[in-house]
């Protein structure tokens, strides 16, 4: 692990998130997002190093990114400064933003759901997500501190 890596995972504020984002899944699908024991240090990089794709976004009206682990920054191939600095939105190109923004509004109501379609990489290439799961981060009072998504499947598009 890189030096940058290891001190991003050693914040407070990174092991916290990636605690609410282990428990709100659980709390919203009764499954496991990792099965992984120990420190809460261990478990943020356990969570960073998965071998699936997880990114999460804030509650503002127009939500940035606030959390992608490894093969999320190498899909959308950016480092952990560009990705937290990223508008959501722009992880979807505009002709689907309207499905992407009903969804997430979906989520909001419901909490939880599965879902699929195509995304976008900084580069813009573009990435078809099957099987993912999108959900709702929540706090240890019930806030809500954003949505996340998971998922294994994707394949680039031409």
């Amino acid at each position: 692990m890189d030096s940058d890596t290891q001190l991003l995972l050693q914040q407070e504020t990174v092991i916290r998130h990636s605690q609410r984002l282990i428990q709100s899944f659980h709390s919203w699908t009764g499954r496991s997002l990792l099965d992984v024991s120990g420190s809460p240090e261990e478990i943020a990089k356990a969570l960073f190093d998965a071998p699936f794709v997880l990114v999460s976004h804030d509650v503002q009206p127009d939500p940035i990114l606030n959390y992608g682990n490894r093969r999320a920054l190498q899909l959308w191939e950016l480092s952990w400064e560009e990705f937290t600095q990223m508008p959501s939105r722009k992880t979807a190109q505009e002709v689907v933003q309207e499905e992407r923004d009903r969804l997430l509004a979906q989520i909001v109501r419901k909490g939880f759901s599965h879902f699929s379609g195509i995304r976008i990489t900084s580069t813009g290439k573009r990435f078809d997500i099957q099987d993912g799961i999108l959900w709702n981060i929540i706090g240890e009072k019930n806030q809500l501190f954003g949505q996340a998504a998971i998922y294994s499947k994707c394949k680039f598009v031409i």
